[in-house]
């Protein structure tokens, strides 16, 4: 009895063992995980990382994504494993790239070097900051274009590169499926760069327009050096009216320092050009001799501009400058107090003041005289200031803009409302009868009767 069991046990091991390697044959060994996502008819989660970017400040990126029709594309991707993008900043998209590249990536035609520009960007796998190659010789990584690589380094300042630009906000976006890093400027594969190349026929030109490139005034046909961008978080904290100098009265405009104190404007050079301008453009020679010889103001500008502000000039033309008279130049402060009345502390363009006008009717500029302000408003196609006999149109647009200094040209020399009534309504002195008093009229009266007098004076 014991051994019919015993060999029954063995039987049954026997064929259980047969039964398991059967079936170890006929499964994989390594099988691949089931993702949620991999399913082409699955909803991407609203936690994933194309969802930030769709969401996130590099707009410019995420318009230029849903354009090529790569969303799709990219579900698939993050479905699949985890993904790295490195985002431009949005100036390297609207300013940076030279705008016949930028049409060529537009273009219906060109749908395939515009996604493969946008897939260069984009490494299948997660490689976040702390994860960044210390070496060059194991920073190669493959990206979602075919035979493209990115090369990923490490400067000396400790900055982090992916080939040639510089990462400027590392793990900006972090999401379970992938993170974004923030680059300064856009990646170009050499296929695009071929591409486009032989769409214009020249094979030497650069898609990303050189940073030290010179770029001419076509006003005046002289070249002009641009100021740096300001870093973030760079604008001045003080509003402009505490930068500014005291009054003429208490002290004089102070010099400013070799760039300003922050070295980001070199806000005295700037001045200078915009004062040259007015002296080639012709018929501003006036407010450039008021700006530099009969006031300190155009040192006084060049100090503001390097600190980080920005201004507005409206500059009166020769013949509205010759309206003014002696008197109104010759009180102590006078030419400053009318220069500051003519200075907006914003950087408006005759495109930007005449929409406002369009829009709201009449838009309230504060100047640098407080409290006063200049009105503006629209009057036969163009912008009027002031109201009145002292208004003025926009006469000359655009004379001068680089970003920091806007001077637009007006035929009138503008003056405060208040100051309009005072003059308008002279103080008038009333002659008043002196009343002689009560006692001195009967007297007079008396005399009167007894014929010492005709009349009492």
């Amino acid at each position: 009895m014991d051994s019919h069991i015993h060999g029954s046990s063995i039987s049954f091991f026997i064929v259980f063992t047969l039964f398991l390697s059967l079936s170890s044959a006929a499964l994989p060994r390594h099988p691949k995980p089931i993702s949620p996502k991999s399913n082409s008819s699955a909803q991407i989660h609203s936690n994933s990382v194309l969802v930030a970017l769709l969401d996130s400040h590099y707009t410019e990126l995420a318009e230029l994504v849903e354009k090529a029709l790569l969303l799709q594309t990219l579900e698939q991707a993050v479905g699949q494993h985890n993904i790295t993008i490195f985002a431009p900043r949005n100036e390297a998209l609207e300013r940076q790239l030279d705008p016949e590249f930028k049409r060529f990536l537009l273009e219906p035609g060109n749908l395939k070097s515009l996604q493969t520009l946008l897939m260069f960007h984009i490494i299948p796998k997660r490689i976040a900051s702390d994860q960044w190659p210390k070496d060059s010789g194991s920073g190669r990584h493959r990206t979602l274009c075919k035979n493209e690589h990115l090369h990923l380094s490490s400067k000396e300042s400790g900055n982090k590169a992916v080939d040639s630009a510089e990462v400027v906000r590392p793990d900006d976006v972090i999401r379970p499926d992938g993170l974004i890093h923030g680059i300064e400027r856009v990646l170009i594969p050499r296929s695009v760069q071929e591409d486009f190349n032989r769409r214009r026929s020249l094979r030497s030109i650069s898609a990303v327009i050189p940073e030290g490139a010179p770029e001419v005034d076509p006003r005046t046909h002289r070249l002009k050096k641009p100021a740096p961008a300001v870093p973030a978080g760079a604008p001045p904290v003080l509003p402009i009216y505490d930068a500014l100098a005291p009054g003429p009265s208490l002290a004089p405009a102070p010099a400013p320092g070799p760039g300003g104190p922050r070295h980001h404007f070199d806000g005295e050079s700037q001045v200078k050009d915009f004062i040259h301008t007015l002296l080639h453009y012709g018929g501003y020679n006036e407010m450039a001799d008021i700006l530099v010889n009969l006031t300190s103001l155009a040192t006084e500008m060049g100090r503001l501009v390097s600190e980080g502000y920005v201004l507005t000039v409206l500059a009166p033309n020769d013949e509205a400058m010759a309206k003014l008279t002696t008197d109104q130049l010759s009180e102590p402060g006078a030419p400053e107090q009318i220069v500051y009345y003519h200075i907006i502390p914003e950087y408006q363009t005759e495109e930007s003041m005449y929409n406002s006008v369009r829009r709201f009717g009449k838009v309230q500029y504060d100047t640098l005289r407080l409290p006063h302000r200049v009105v503006a408003q629209e009057a036969d196609g163009s912008v009027k200031f002031g109201s009145g006999d002292s208004s003025a149109y926009l006469f000359d647009p655009d004379i001068y803009t680089d970003g920091r200094i806007s001077v637009q040209g007006i035929d009138e020399v503008l003056f405060p409302v208040e100051e309009l009534e005072k003059k308008a309504t002279p103080v008038v002195k009333a002659a008043v009868k002196p009343r002689r008093g009560k006692l001195m009229e009967v007297a007079c009266s008396m005399l009167g009767t007894l014929g010492q007098f005709s009349s009492c004076q």
